[in-house]
């Protein structure tokens, strides 16, 4: 017989219908089942049944069932409970264990606080992240991969992605520093992988090839149709960006033909920002693909609720459709031999991080940080310019990251969460975003509920695109 005993069902199984399709998601292993009306229904009254009763009673559920017929479907689902794919054994809440001192495997440099747009919705006011217009050195660019490479422990390739503002404001020193890194890790047998976040503006012929030749992975920023990407990325004079950006980013893009849908290795990714204004942002994923574009990502703005362009609750359906539409524009343009990747529905069931890490998340504030252009360590971009997140400075002698803030970090995990502790996505979405939690209550803990439900969205999409795939090729779930 099943065994249900002190098994929390939806916290461990999310059934859900996607397309025409009736999905089941087995939190603890990860497996993906198709499930048939009856069965589906079965389980559905018994997560309902639980809701309201500490323990379950199989003889009360399922009676819309002919006898034969529910017997039937609870041994094949005691069946999978046997193989562990369905109703499988709750994985034990672990707190994860992090290595002492930290190793620190990425670092956002913030070469430029500045910029050559105007962005309405930049959290990092329009680059300056609230202090001063200023560059980074390049004594302070190296003093940081010096630190780098020095908290990297036994790793033998960490990141280092250049950002800003706009970091070919400071192209020349970007240029250094990628010399430089690229010598000082080889001296000890590492490796960085450079990365360089642009708004595109700057991005010329003569700079598309040395990027290409430095072999750097490359974000490039488009939020879609011309319309929608000017209203929100202009000029400081109000000129919309779009004209000027698009042929860079589609002489860059055409460079590089072939790259990894899960952003690893030498890449490229065209990424926008979605509003209250483009909550159709689904026509903007596929403007882009139209354009030639293969690898795209598109987020929700994360903004105070006074902003015009923020979203609120009334657009949350409206978003969801545009997943679902979405969803259905991947599988139709891969069969017209258009397909391109769109980054939130790679679910990574398979190859994703380890239990650990899906349960901390991005490792923000001890296995990455960002460094702005005085010097200062944060926990992440997004934290530059927030004194009390600040983790030290490189012009301190033998500066090491602040080990409270370091320990806020590490104990942020799914499980501190309440709201995480028995949702069914707390492994795929590790808790979400810090800076957006932060920003949204003013506590690491607390999350962002209206990302929250738009992550979940993400992944159901995502869940069906993987079946869709599997059914293609004729393979298991």
């Amino acid at each position: 017989m099943l065994n249900l005993k002190n098994y929390h069902i939806s916290k461990n199984i999310h059934i859900y219908e996607q397309g025409n399709l009736r999905i089941a998601y087995d939190v603890n292993s990860g497996s993906l089942h198709i499930l048939d009306e009856k069965t589906f229904s079965l389980i559905g009254e018994m997560i309902d049944y639980q809701s309201n009763n500490e323990t379950i009673d199989l003889n009360l559920v399922g009676n819309n069932l002919p006898d034969d017929e529910k017997l039937e479907v609870l041994e094949e689902l005691e069946q999978l409970q046997r193989d562990k794919l369905l109703f499988s054994e709750e994985v034990l809440e672990q707190e994860p264990i992090y290595p002492s001192p930290p190793i620190i495997k990425a670092m956002c440099l913030h070469v430029a606080h500045d910029c050559n747009l105007k962005c309405r919705y930049c959290f990092a006011g329009t680059g300056s992240f609230g202090g001063c217009r200023e560059l980074m050195s390049v004594e302070t660019g190296i003093k940081a991969i010096d630190f780098l490479l020095m908290h990297s422990g036994s790793r033998p390739q960490c990141e280092v992605d250049f950002f800003g503002g706009e970091p070919l404001l400071n192209l020349t020193v970007v240029k250094e520093l990628i010399a430089y890194g690229k010598m000082a890790a080889k001296k000890i047998n590492k490796r960085i992988k450079f990365t360089l976040t642009t708004n595109a503006v700057l991005l010329d012929e003569q700079t598309t090839a040395y990027l290409e030749k430095e072999e750097v992975s490359v974000v490039l920023s488009l939020d879609g149709r011309k319309e929608v990407n000017d209203r929100m990325r202009p000029f400081y004079k109000d000129k919309g960006s779009y004209d000027t950006i698009v042929p860079n980013i589609l002489r860059f893009t055409e460079k590089r033909p072939k790259t990894s849908p899960y952003a690893i290795g030498n890449y490229y990714y065209v990424r926008g920002t979605y509003t209250h204004y483009n909550t159709d942002f689904y026509r903007d994923v596929l403007h882009m693909a139209d354009l030639g574009i293969k690898m795209i990502s598109i987020e929700p703005v994360v903004a105070s609720p006074e902003n015009d362009f923020s979203l609120n609750q009334e657009d949350i359906e409206k978003v969801k459709e545009s997943y679902d539409i979405l969803g259905e524009k991947v599988l139709d343009y891969a069969q017209r031999d258009q397909e391109f990747s769109f980054f939130h529905f790679n679910a990574g069931l398979d190859d994703g991080p380890c239990l650990p890490k899906r349960l901390s998340g991005c490792g923000a504030g001890y296995e990455y940080i960002a460094v702005s252009p005085e010097g200062g360590i944060y926990p992440c971009h997004q934290f530059v310019g927030q004194e009390a997140y600040k983790l030290g400075s490189l012009h301190k002698p033998d500066s090491k990251p602040r080990t409270d803030i370091v320990d806020q970090f590490r104990k942020a995990n799914v499980y501190a969460k309440q709201e995480c502790r028995t949702c069914w996505a707390r492994f795929s979405c590790s808790g979400g975003c810090h800076a957006a939690n932060v920003a949204y209550s003013g506590e690491l803990t607390k999350v962002y509920s209206l990302g929250c439900e738009l992550q979940k969205k993400r992944l159901e999409v995502a869940y069906y695109l993987k079946i869709r795939q599997a059914l293609k090729v004729g393979t298991n779930c």
